[in-house]
Protein backbone atom coordinates (compact mmCIF):
# COMPACT_ATOMS: atom_id res chain seq x y z
CA UNK A 1 0.00 0.00 0.00
CA UNK A 2 2.82 2.39 0.90
CA UNK A 3 5.98 3.08 -1.06
CA UNK A 4 8.60 3.76 1.62
CA UNK A 5 11.38 4.62 -0.82
CA UNK A 6 9.24 7.20 -2.63
CA UNK A 7 7.80 8.65 0.58
CA UNK A 8 11.18 8.91 2.32
CA UNK A 9 12.45 10.85 -0.69
CA UNK A 10 9.48 13.20 -0.41
CA UNK A 11 10.22 13.86 3.25
CA UNK A 12 13.88 14.41 2.42
CA UNK A 13 12.99 16.99 -0.23
CA UNK A 14 10.66 18.82 2.15
CA UNK A 15 13.26 18.96 4.91
CA UNK A 16 16.09 20.01 2.64
CA UNK A 17 14.02 22.92 1.38
CA UNK A 18 13.57 24.19 4.95
CA UNK A 19 17.17 23.58 6.06
CA UNK A 20 18.80 26.89 4.97
CA UNK A 21 16.16 29.16 6.54
CA UNK A 22 17.40 30.73 9.76
CA UNK A 23 20.71 28.84 9.63
CA UNK A 24 23.35 30.15 12.03
CA UNK A 25 27.04 30.71 11.19
CA UNK A 26 27.97 27.55 13.12
CA UNK A 27 26.49 25.56 10.23
CA UNK A 28 24.59 23.33 12.64
CA UNK A 29 21.83 25.23 14.43
CA UNK A 30 18.94 27.46 13.34
CA UNK A 31 17.22 30.45 14.91
CA UNK A 32 13.64 30.95 13.71
CA UNK A 33 11.94 33.10 16.32
CA UNK A 34 8.18 33.49 16.36
CA UNK A 35 6.68 36.46 14.50
CA UNK A 36 9.94 37.40 12.78
CA UNK A 37 10.87 37.57 9.11
CA UNK A 38 12.69 34.25 9.40
CA UNK A 39 9.54 32.52 10.64
CA UNK A 40 7.68 34.27 7.80
CA UNK A 41 10.05 32.58 5.34
CA UNK A 42 9.23 29.19 6.84
CA UNK A 43 5.51 29.79 6.45
CA UNK A 44 5.88 31.10 2.90
CA UNK A 45 7.78 27.96 1.93
CA UNK A 46 5.10 25.76 3.52
CA UNK A 47 2.48 27.56 1.43
CA UNK A 48 4.48 26.99 -1.78
CA UNK A 49 4.93 23.31 -0.93
CA UNK A 50 1.24 22.78 -0.23
CA UNK A 51 0.09 24.65 -3.32
CA UNK A 52 2.52 22.69 -5.49
CA UNK A 53 0.72 19.55 -4.27
CA UNK A 54 -2.61 21.04 -5.33
CA UNK A 55 -3.93 22.01 -1.91
CA UNK A 56 -5.76 25.18 -0.85
CA UNK A 57 -3.89 27.46 1.58
CA UNK A 58 -4.99 30.29 3.84
CA UNK A 59 -3.87 32.31 6.86
CA UNK A 60 -5.92 33.10 9.96
CA UNK A 61 -6.17 36.33 11.98
CA UNK A 62 -3.07 35.63 14.06
CA UNK A 63 -0.80 34.49 11.20
CA UNK A 64 -1.14 30.71 11.46
CA UNK A 65 -0.94 29.08 8.03
CA UNK A 66 -3.08 26.19 6.77
CA UNK A 67 -3.17 23.78 3.86
CA UNK A 68 -6.47 22.03 3.14
CA UNK A 69 -7.45 19.06 1.02
CA UNK A 70 -11.04 20.24 1.36
CA UNK A 71 -12.81 23.15 3.06
CA UNK A 72 -15.61 20.83 4.18
CA UNK A 73 -16.48 20.55 7.88
CA UNK A 74 -16.06 18.85 10.23
CA UNK A 75 -12.41 18.25 9.40
CA UNK A 76 -9.34 16.63 10.92
CA UNK A 77 -6.54 19.05 11.76
CA UNK A 78 -2.89 17.97 11.86
CA UNK A 79 -0.55 20.64 13.16
CA UNK A 80 2.74 21.74 14.65
CA UNK A 81 5.02 24.78 14.46
CA UNK A 82 7.83 26.18 12.30
CA UNK A 83 9.64 28.45 14.77
CA UNK A 84 12.60 27.42 16.91
CA UNK A 85 14.49 28.40 20.01
CA UNK A 86 17.69 30.42 19.69
CA UNK A 87 20.35 28.11 18.19
CA UNK A 88 17.84 25.29 18.02
CA UNK A 89 17.49 22.20 15.87
CA UNK A 90 15.76 21.59 12.55
CA UNK A 91 13.33 18.82 13.55
CA UNK A 92 11.46 20.30 16.53
CA UNK A 93 8.20 21.53 14.95
CA UNK A 94 8.81 21.19 11.20
CA UNK A 95 8.73 17.38 11.48
CA UNK A 96 5.04 17.60 12.40
CA UNK A 97 4.14 20.07 9.67
CA UNK A 98 6.03 18.15 7.00
CA UNK A 99 4.58 14.87 8.21
CA UNK A 100 1.09 16.35 8.04
CA UNK A 101 1.66 17.54 4.49
CA UNK A 102 2.83 14.09 3.39
CA UNK A 103 -0.22 12.54 5.08
CA UNK A 104 -2.49 14.79 3.04
CA UNK A 105 -0.64 13.83 -0.16
CA UNK A 106 -1.01 10.12 0.62
CA UNK A 107 -4.74 10.44 1.32
CA UNK A 108 -5.19 12.30 -1.96
CA UNK A 109 -3.26 9.67 -3.93
CA UNK A 110 -5.32 6.93 -2.29
CA UNK A 111 -8.50 8.65 -3.50
CA UNK A 112 -9.82 8.99 0.05
CA UNK A 113 -12.22 11.89 0.53
CA UNK A 114 -11.34 12.76 4.13
CA UNK A 115 -11.54 16.49 4.94
CA UNK A 116 -8.11 17.20 6.40
CA UNK A 117 -6.10 20.35 7.01
CA UNK A 118 -2.51 20.89 8.10
CA UNK A 119 -1.66 23.83 10.35
CA UNK A 120 1.67 25.57 10.80
CA UNK A 121 1.23 27.48 14.05
CA UNK A 122 3.07 30.65 14.94
CA UNK A 123 5.38 31.15 17.91
CA UNK A 124 5.08 27.81 19.71
CA UNK A 125 8.40 28.42 21.44
CA UNK A 126 8.68 30.95 24.26
CA UNK A 127 12.10 32.15 23.06
CA UNK A 128 10.96 35.46 21.59
CA UNK A 129 8.16 36.71 23.84
CA UNK A 130 8.51 34.54 26.93
CA UNK A 131 5.18 32.85 26.19
CA UNK A 132 4.66 29.51 24.46
CA UNK A 133 1.98 28.26 22.01
CA UNK A 134 0.92 31.80 21.11
CA UNK A 135 -0.47 31.06 17.64
CA UNK A 136 -2.52 28.06 18.74
CA UNK A 137 -3.35 29.61 22.10
CA UNK A 138 -4.96 32.72 20.61
CA UNK A 139 -7.28 30.79 18.26
CA UNK A 140 -8.36 28.31 20.93
CA UNK A 141 -9.04 30.88 23.64
CA UNK A 142 -6.20 29.69 25.88
CA UNK A 143 -4.57 33.11 25.38
CA UNK A 144 -6.48 36.38 25.44
CA UNK A 145 -5.64 39.96 24.51
CA UNK A 146 -5.41 40.77 28.21
CA UNK A 147 -2.91 37.99 28.87
CA UNK A 148 -0.53 39.00 26.08
CA UNK A 149 -0.40 42.71 26.95
CA UNK A 150 2.70 42.29 29.12
CA UNK A 151 4.84 40.36 26.63
CA UNK A 152 7.79 41.90 24.79
CA UNK A 153 10.11 40.42 22.19
CA UNK A 154 13.82 39.90 22.63
CA UNK A 155 14.24 43.23 20.82
CA UNK A 156 12.07 45.00 23.42
CA UNK A 157 9.11 45.56 21.06
CA UNK A 158 5.75 44.82 22.73
CA UNK A 159 3.82 41.85 21.35
CA UNK A 160 0.79 44.09 20.80
CA UNK A 161 2.86 46.40 18.60
CA UNK A 162 4.13 43.45 16.57
CA UNK A 163 0.53 42.36 15.99
CA UNK A 164 -0.63 45.83 15.02
CA UNK A 165 2.26 46.19 12.58
CA UNK A 166 1.41 42.87 10.94
CA UNK A 167 -2.32 43.51 10.76
CA UNK A 168 -3.16 40.60 13.08
CA UNK A 169 -6.00 40.55 15.61
CA UNK A 170 -5.67 40.04 19.36
CA UNK A 171 -9.34 39.03 19.41
CA UNK A 172 -9.46 36.45 16.61
CA UNK A 173 -12.38 34.24 15.78
CA UNK A 174 -12.12 30.89 17.57
CA UNK A 175 -11.14 27.97 15.41
CA UNK A 176 -14.17 25.79 14.68
CA UNK A 177 -15.37 22.81 12.67
CA UNK A 178 -12.84 20.44 14.21
CA UNK A 179 -13.49 16.71 14.29
CA UNK A 180 -10.10 15.85 15.81
CA UNK A 181 -6.60 17.26 16.21
CA UNK A 182 -3.35 15.29 15.76
CA UNK A 183 0.30 16.24 16.11
CA UNK A 184 3.52 14.42 15.27
CA UNK A 185 6.62 15.59 17.14
CA UNK A 186 10.10 14.45 18.07
CA UNK A 187 10.14 13.10 21.62
CA UNK A 188 12.76 15.60 22.90
CA UNK A 189 13.84 12.88 25.32
CA UNK A 190 15.59 9.52 25.10
CA UNK A 191 12.94 7.01 26.22
CA UNK A 192 12.04 5.78 22.71
CA UNK A 193 15.66 5.46 21.64
CA UNK A 194 16.73 3.72 24.86
CA UNK A 195 13.83 1.24 24.66
CA UNK A 196 14.26 0.73 20.89
CA UNK A 197 10.65 1.76 20.26
CA UNK A 198 9.57 3.29 16.96
CA UNK A 199 6.56 5.33 18.06
CA UNK A 200 5.33 6.98 21.24
CA UNK A 201 1.56 7.35 21.69
CA UNK A 202 1.22 10.36 23.97
CA UNK A 203 -1.23 9.99 26.84
CA UNK A 204 -0.87 13.39 28.51
CA UNK A 205 1.12 16.61 28.40
CA UNK A 206 2.77 17.83 31.57
CA UNK A 207 1.85 21.21 32.96
CA UNK A 208 4.58 23.58 34.14
CA UNK A 209 4.55 25.89 37.13
CA UNK A 210 7.30 28.46 37.10
CA UNK A 211 8.60 30.58 39.94
CA UNK A 212 11.15 33.25 40.62
CA UNK A 213 12.77 32.96 44.04
CA UNK A 214 14.70 35.94 45.38
CA UNK A 215 17.08 35.23 48.24
CA UNK A 216 18.30 38.29 50.10
CA UNK A 217 21.31 37.79 52.37
CA UNK A 218 24.11 40.21 53.18
CA UNK A 219 27.03 41.11 50.93
CA UNK A 220 30.21 41.21 53.04
CA UNK A 221 33.95 40.90 52.67
CA UNK A 222 34.80 37.28 51.89
CA UNK A 223 38.04 37.36 53.87
CA UNK A 224 36.86 39.23 56.97
CA UNK A 225 33.49 37.51 57.54
CA UNK A 226 33.72 34.20 59.48
CA UNK A 227 31.83 31.26 58.03
CA UNK A 228 29.42 31.01 60.95
CA UNK A 229 28.45 34.69 60.69
CA UNK A 230 27.46 34.81 57.03
CA UNK A 231 24.07 35.25 55.38
CA UNK A 232 25.19 33.82 52.05
CA UNK A 233 22.36 33.99 49.50
CA UNK A 234 24.14 31.77 46.98
CA UNK A 235 24.73 28.99 49.52
CA UNK A 236 21.02 29.10 50.34
CA UNK A 237 20.26 28.84 46.63
CA UNK A 238 22.59 25.86 46.31
CA UNK A 239 20.79 24.02 49.10
CA UNK A 240 17.40 24.84 47.58
CA UNK A 241 18.45 23.60 44.14
CA UNK A 242 19.56 20.24 45.54
CA UNK A 243 16.42 20.00 47.66
CA UNK A 244 14.23 20.57 44.59
CA UNK A 245 16.00 17.72 42.84
CA UNK A 246 14.98 15.38 45.68
CA UNK A 247 11.42 16.73 45.80
CA UNK A 248 10.85 16.01 42.11
CA UNK A 249 12.52 12.59 42.26
CA UNK A 250 9.95 11.53 44.87
CA UNK A 251 7.03 12.32 42.53
CA UNK A 252 6.09 10.05 39.59
CA UNK A 253 6.35 11.56 36.09
CA UNK A 254 7.57 14.86 37.54
CA UNK A 255 10.63 17.05 37.16
CA UNK A 256 12.08 20.17 38.73
CA UNK A 257 14.70 22.36 37.10
CA UNK A 258 16.56 25.47 38.16
CA UNK A 259 17.76 26.81 34.85
CA UNK A 260 18.36 30.43 35.84
CA UNK A 261 20.69 31.80 38.51
CA UNK A 262 21.46 35.51 38.93
CA UNK A 263 24.03 36.27 41.61
CA UNK A 264 24.83 39.71 43.06
CA UNK A 265 27.36 41.26 43.31
CA UNK A 266 28.99 38.22 41.65
CA UNK A 267 32.47 39.23 42.78
CA UNK A 268 35.18 36.79 43.82
CA UNK A 269 35.91 38.49 47.15
CA UNK A 270 32.34 39.29 48.25
CA UNK A 271 29.86 37.03 50.04
CA UNK A 272 26.82 36.85 47.74
CA UNK A 273 24.16 39.17 49.10
CA UNK A 274 21.36 38.61 46.58
CA UNK A 275 20.61 35.56 44.46
CA UNK A 276 17.62 35.00 42.20
CA UNK A 277 16.77 31.59 40.77
CA UNK A 278 14.16 30.51 38.24
CA UNK A 279 12.31 27.29 39.06
CA UNK A 280 10.41 25.12 36.57
CA UNK A 281 8.20 22.40 38.11
CA UNK A 282 6.43 19.98 35.73
CA UNK A 283 4.11 17.03 36.16
CA UNK A 284 1.27 15.25 34.41
CA UNK A 285 -1.10 15.71 37.39
CA UNK A 286 -2.17 18.77 39.37
CA UNK A 287 -1.84 16.78 42.60
CA UNK A 288 1.86 16.21 41.97
CA UNK A 289 2.36 19.87 41.11
CA UNK A 290 0.56 20.87 44.31
CA UNK A 291 2.75 18.60 46.41
CA UNK A 292 5.95 19.81 44.77
CA UNK A 293 5.00 23.45 45.14
CA UNK A 294 4.07 22.96 48.80
CA UNK A 295 7.31 21.10 49.52
CA UNK A 296 9.31 23.77 47.68
CA UNK A 297 7.79 26.61 49.72
CA UNK A 298 8.32 24.79 53.02
CA UNK A 299 11.90 23.87 52.13
CA UNK A 300 12.83 27.37 51.00
CA UNK A 301 11.55 28.88 54.25
CA UNK A 302 13.39 26.29 56.38
CA UNK A 303 16.72 26.70 54.60
CA UNK A 304 16.54 30.47 54.62
CA UNK A 305 15.64 30.66 58.32
CA UNK A 306 18.65 28.54 59.19
CA UNK A 307 20.96 30.71 57.08
CA UNK A 308 19.56 34.14 57.98
CA UNK A 309 18.43 34.77 54.41
CA UNK A 310 15.10 36.36 53.48
CA UNK A 311 13.20 34.70 50.60
CA UNK A 312 10.54 35.99 48.25
CA UNK A 313 8.76 33.39 46.11
CA UNK A 314 6.86 34.71 43.09
CA UNK A 315 4.71 32.61 40.74
CA UNK A 316 5.53 33.69 37.18
CA UNK A 317 3.52 31.41 34.88
CA UNK A 318 1.92 28.01 34.53
CA UNK A 319 -0.54 25.79 32.74
CA UNK A 320 -2.47 22.77 33.91
CA UNK A 321 -1.51 19.27 32.77
CA UNK A 322 -3.56 18.04 29.83
CA UNK A 323 -4.93 14.53 29.27
CA UNK A 324 -5.30 13.52 25.63
CA UNK A 325 -8.26 11.62 24.19
CA UNK A 326 -8.49 8.00 25.46
CA UNK A 327 -10.35 7.10 22.26
CA UNK A 328 -7.57 8.42 20.01
CA UNK A 329 -4.88 6.90 22.22
CA UNK A 330 -6.52 3.53 21.62
CA UNK A 331 -6.97 4.16 17.88
CA UNK A 332 -3.35 5.22 17.38
CA UNK A 333 -2.16 2.19 19.37
CA UNK A 334 -4.35 -0.12 17.28
CA UNK A 335 -2.98 1.40 14.08
CA UNK A 336 0.61 0.81 15.19
CA UNK A 337 -0.25 -2.81 15.97
CA UNK A 338 -1.99 -3.27 12.61
CA UNK A 339 1.11 -1.99 10.81
CA UNK A 340 3.56 -3.96 12.91
CA UNK A 341 5.19 -0.82 14.29
CA UNK A 342 6.49 -0.94 17.85
CA UNK A 343 5.01 1.65 20.20
CA UNK A 344 4.62 2.61 23.83
CA UNK A 345 2.13 4.84 25.60
CA UNK A 346 3.92 7.66 27.33
CA UNK A 347 3.46 11.17 28.76
CA UNK A 348 5.07 14.28 27.30
CA UNK A 349 7.19 16.33 29.66
CA UNK A 350 7.40 19.19 27.15
CA UNK A 351 4.56 21.46 26.08
CA UNK A 352 3.13 21.40 22.56
CA UNK A 353 0.42 23.06 20.48
CA UNK A 354 -1.61 19.89 21.08
CA UNK A 355 -2.18 20.92 24.68
CA UNK A 356 -4.49 23.75 23.53
CA UNK A 357 -7.00 21.54 21.68
CA UNK A 358 -8.57 19.05 24.17
CA UNK A 359 -11.23 21.58 25.26
CA UNK A 360 -12.36 21.80 21.61
CA UNK A 361 -12.04 18.28 20.19
CA UNK A 362 -10.53 14.83 20.62
CA UNK A 363 -6.75 15.25 20.54
CA UNK A 364 -4.01 12.72 19.80
CA UNK A 365 -0.25 12.93 19.52
CA UNK A 366 2.61 10.77 18.28
CA UNK A 367 6.29 10.94 19.20
CA UNK A 368 9.23 9.76 17.11
CA UNK A 369 12.69 9.15 18.58
CA UNK A 370 15.37 11.81 18.50
CA UNK A 371 19.02 10.88 18.69
CA UNK A 372 20.31 10.72 22.28
CA UNK A 373 17.25 12.69 23.33
CA UNK A 374 18.90 15.94 22.23
CA UNK A 375 16.55 18.80 21.36
CA UNK A 376 16.57 22.61 21.43
CA UNK A 377 20.11 22.22 20.16
CA UNK A 378 21.76 22.27 16.75
CA UNK A 379 22.78 18.64 17.29
CA UNK A 380 19.11 17.60 17.27
CA UNK A 381 18.61 14.66 14.88
CA UNK A 382 15.69 12.42 13.97
CA UNK A 383 15.21 9.68 11.40
CA UNK A 384 12.94 10.42 8.46
CA UNK A 385 12.17 6.69 8.40
CA UNK A 386 10.75 7.01 11.92
CA UNK A 387 8.76 10.07 10.86
CA UNK A 388 7.41 8.08 7.93
CA UNK A 389 6.24 5.32 10.29
CA UNK A 390 4.35 7.95 12.32
CA UNK A 391 2.72 9.27 9.14
CA UNK A 392 1.62 5.74 8.23
CA UNK A 393 0.16 5.21 11.71
CA UNK A 394 -1.75 8.46 11.41
CA UNK A 395 -2.92 7.53 7.90
CA UNK A 396 -4.41 4.31 9.26
CA UNK A 397 -6.04 6.14 12.17
CA UNK A 398 -7.67 8.98 10.21
CA UNK A 399 -9.22 6.50 7.82
CA UNK A 400 -10.99 4.84 10.76
CA UNK A 401 -12.46 7.74 12.72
Amino acid sequence: MFDKTRDTKRLTNYFEAFFPIGANPDGISVTRLGYTEVEDEMHALFVRMAESEGFTTYTDEVGNTYAASSMAEPYILVGSHLDSVVQGGRYDGPAGVIGGLLLMVLLKEAGLDIPLRVAAFRCEESSNFGCATMGSGLITGALTAEKVQKFKGRDGVPFTEVFTRRGHSLTPKMISGLKAYFEIHIEQGKVLEETRTQIGVVTSIAGPRRFSIELRGLAEHSGATPMGMRADALCAAAEIILALEKIATAEPDSVATVGVVHNTPNALNVVPGLTQIGVDLRSITNDSLDRMESAMRTTVQSICEERGVFPTISFTSGTAPVALSPVLIDRLSESAERLGISYRRMPSGAGHDAMEFPPLCDTGMLFIPCEKGISHNGLEQASLEDLLEAVYVLFDTVTRI
